[in-house]
């Protein structure tokens, strides 16, 4: 029987037979970057896992709208409700206009994506461009009852939206429990409990990035974009969700409070989140000293770095940890992984040149039926909550097929044609399509198989002039390289890693 798509739901804290609102249709939201900054590994392996979501959806068939937002503007240092916009601190630090900084650090994000082979949203919906839909939301749920004005801010009535709604439901969090775990903060006066957010800001004279709005001018509430484009380009009941863990509260639960007040229905059916970035086992942050961005990863210009890792090499690394698990950085484990991309990526170059023969060979009932269920595994890992870290595991125990037939320790023909092109058509895409990995080469690859062709030329003339010592050499210098020589009855042959 084949295996049926399950995501584990965070709203229903279980797996969950993923069903799409319309058939053959998905929408999916997930949560961009605040533009104030370079983007750090932790948003990085958000996007890379929902990045692998996206394309297995459409690998299964499906017509996926993926929105993606940029965050422009409303997030407040520290994620409070008072305080500076984040880019409009960042603004006057550099001494530029605020979307001078939003569209420097949009270019960097959309680089840092293209880097790490990231398919692009179908949408990507900016916070500054939907602020009269913001207006008009705020409006709704002020109509609704469940917001109030204070000194040109409003403000989300969490006690009155609790009295017919649970607020709490996603992160699990109890109003008590919040409301003792509160701090007094500058203008929390202007709430009327503690645990009220703003959706909309009244702007303070020093405050650059602002609109008019019928409580006067002001800017939106961070939490409140989110609810307004994922309605306004999905619906107000769309399939997936995601994020960052750290969104859950207070990000992601005010979104649902926003839009079930507003619209009176719930806005997600299946919400997912990815967990966070460790380093030897401690939170990665700056605050413990061990900080690491994407470039110090690929130039191991890091004091916790040993070396530099290629992008392909990294986005292998990262999604051998499945998503809902902390993702640690480690140099042993960066260095099994950079090994472990390269034996992958070598059973993939053989197997496009590996061609079917029959050889007279007949076909083995047990290997027919071994490879056969390594196809089915493939699926099977995958449309188990999108594990990556066992469709890998799988990945390797086909290479190990693929290298057996081209090495002829098995003949190919020990399996029929049709289980091999399905064989082949399914370790393609799974490597290329669903994960997302492709070839790297340090330049012209051309050139590199020509000149390494040519040392290999001046191996064979070394031994057969038996010059043993050129010879172990060349190959131990090229060894070093991580570049493998192979001497077999047919030639030499070679492969990185």
């Amino acid at each position: 029987m084949k295996s049926q798509l399950k995501i584990y739901n965070t709203l229903a804290r279980e797996k969950q037979v993923f069903e799409p609102q319309v058939e053959g249709h998905v929408g999916l939201y997930v949560c961009g970057p605040t533009v104030y900054s370079d983007v750090h590994l932790g948003n990085c392996r958000t996007f890379i896992c929902f990045d692998v979501v996206h394309r297995y959806l459409v690998y299964l068939g499906y017509k996926v709208r993926y929105v993606r937002n940029i965050t422009d503007v409303g997030h407040l240092v520290d994620d409070q409700d008072d305080g500076e916009d984040k880019i409009a601190k960042r603004a006057k630090l550099m001494e530029l206009e605020p979307m001078e900084v939003v569209q420097h650090y949009t270019n960097g994000f959309h680089e840092m994506m293209d880097i790490f082979n990231c398919n692009r949203p179908s949408i990507e919906p900016t916070a500054t461009g939907h602020i009269v839909e913001q207006i008009e939301m705020v409006q709704q749920i002020l109509d609704k009852g469940f917001a109030y004005e204070s000194n040109g801010s409003v403000y989300f009535d969490v006690k009155k939206y609790s009295e017919s709604y649970p607020y709490g439901e996603l992160s699990g969090r109890i109003l008590e429990d919040l409301r003792s775990g509160t701090r007094e903060l500058d203008g929390q006066s202007e709430k009327k409990d503690s645990l009220d957010f703003a959706i909309w800001k009244a702007a303070s004279e020093e405050h650059i990035m602002r609109w008019n709005s019928p409580w006067g001018e002001g800017f939106p509430g961070w939490h409140l974009e989110c609810s307004v484009m994922s309605q306004k380009y999905l619906g107000k009941t769309f399939d997936i969700h995601g994020g960052g863990m750290d969104l859950k509260f207070p990000h992601h639960e005010c979104e649902i409070a926003q839009s079930v007040a507003s619209y009176g229905t719930s806005p997600v059916r299946y919400w997912m989140h990815t967990n966070m970035v460790t380093v030897n086992g401690e939170k990665m942050g700056k605050s413990n000293g061990n900080s690491i961005m994407p470039d110090e990863l690929f130039t191991g210009n890091h004091e916790l770095l040993t070396k530099g890792y290629s992008p392909m090499a990294l986005r292998f690394f990262i999604l051998q940890s499945h998503y809902s698990n902390n993702f640690d950085i480690s140099n042993d484990a960066l260095q099994a992984s950079e090994k472990g991309y390269q034996r992958l990526m070598n059973a993939y170059k053989v197997l496009q040149g590996l061609a079917y023969a029959t050889n007279g060979t007949e076909v083995s009932e047990a290997e027919e039926q071994e490879v056969q269920k390594l196809i089915e595994q493939c699926h099977e890992r995958m449309n188990d909550d999108f594990n990556t870290a066992e469709t890998i595991a799988v990945l390797f125990d086909m290479s190990k097929k693929i290298n057996s037939y081209n090495e002829k320790k098995l003949p190919i023909s020990s399996i029929s044609q049709e289980t091999f092109e399905s064989l082949k058509k399914t370790f393609t895409e799974f490597v290329r399509d669903v994960l997302g990995l492709k070839e790297e080469d340090a330049g012209d690859s051309g050139l590199t198989d020509e000149l390494i062709g040519f040392i290999l030329e001046m191996r064979n003339a070394s031994r057969e002039r038996k010059d043993w010592a050129t010879s172990d050499q060349i190959r131990d210098k090229l060894t070093e390289l991580k570049i493998q020589v192979k001497d077999g009855k047919e030639g030499v042959s070679w492969t990185v890693g």
